[in-house]
């Protein structure tokens, strides 16, 4: 299960209700961060999740909107000495804007050391036996723009009855078992996982994608997915603004959840010019399993 928690939820500018663009993703004891627009730590305090184990930042792309509360974040962090870790991920271009920003922030060539950037390209950013995290391209303005794919992985369920049937004691025996292992019993036995595992589980999948222009090539990722979160800037009787400034409306956004087939779509990167009411009613007509993301929703993602 995935917990997702909306900081900033508004397009280009914040409004009176809306901050600007992060989200924060948390999975057993990790905490993501996608984006971090002006104004992040502060809405971070207001969630009451605050700082702690907040170690990975992903930057979907380089947009001030996306990155410019990074400055004061990683400020607060390191004089709090709060910071014993931070990895930041993003495009090329994306690191070229975030180091010229921190340049500002802490001068020339001196960073904390314990913050470490990464450069983002396709494929796996972060794995562990439970999770994986990939990132993937997207079309928006510019390049090195990238979408995210978190996924459980799948577990095969124990089963105990087996177990106990075959004289497998409570302990490290099983956990080799779970973990794949065969394992040997004190009377000569060999037992082997598949003796004591039934089907996997299903797997959970959040795809999570920031500004976006145009939906193609990007089914391999998300179809199927447990959750898509993506924007909506625009609606339908904007749309050539829409396509003028790369995003999408609400009704496009709608159509890709349709077509990829995925359980639930949250939208959010609202324009000021419309109310969420609208933005919603717009995409529900097409995809009814659709939710507007406000600054401080939470969702569950499992």
């Amino acid at each position: 299960m995935f917990e997702l928690t909306f900081l900033g939820t508004s397009a280009s500018a914040p409004s009176v209700h809306r901050g600007l663009s992060s989200a924060l993703v948390q999975f057993r004891n990790h905490r993501f961060m996608v984006d971090c627009g002006e104004g992040t730590q502060r809405q971070l305090l207001r969630s009451g999740l605050g700082f702690r184990r907040l170690n990975k930042i992903l930057i979907t792309h380089g947009h001030l909107d996306h990155i410019l509360g990074l400055g004061g974040l990683i400020s607060t962090m390191a004089r709090w000495e709060m910071m014993e870790h931070v990895d930041i991920y993003a495009g090329a271009s994306a690191l070229n804007r975030i180091v010229r920003l921190f340049e500002v922030v802490f001068g020339g060539g001196t960073l904390p050391p314990a913050l470490v950037l990464h450069t983002l390209h396709e494929g796996v950013v972060f794995e562990d036996e439970h999770l994986q995290l990939q990132a993937f391209p997207v079309e928006h303005r510019g390049a090195d723009c990238f979408g995210f794919l978190f996924a459980e992985k799948s577990k095969h369920v124990f089963l105990v009855e087996k177990a106990e049937a075959l004289g497998v004691p409570a302990g490290p025996e099983r956990r080799q078992l779970v973990a794949g292992e065969a394992v040997t019993l004190a009377d000569g036995r060999v037992i082997m996982p598949e003796d004591v595992l039934g089907p996997p589980r299903p797997a959970t999948r959040l795809a999570f994608i920031g500004d976006l222009a145009r939906t193609r090539r990007l089914m391999p990722w998300v179809q199927g997915a447990n959750a898509l979160v993506v924007e909506a800037t625009y609606l339908e009787q904007d749309q050539e603004m829409a396509q003028q400034f790369g995003h999408l409306t609400a009704a496009e956004a709608a159509r890709f959840a349709q077509r990829a087939g995925v359980e639930q779509l949250i939208l959010t990167h609202i324009s000021r010019r419309y109310g969420g009411g609208d933005v919603l009613t717009e995409a529900q007509a097409i995809f009814p399993h659709t939710m507007v993301a406000n600054d401080f929703d939470r969702f569950e993602v499992k």
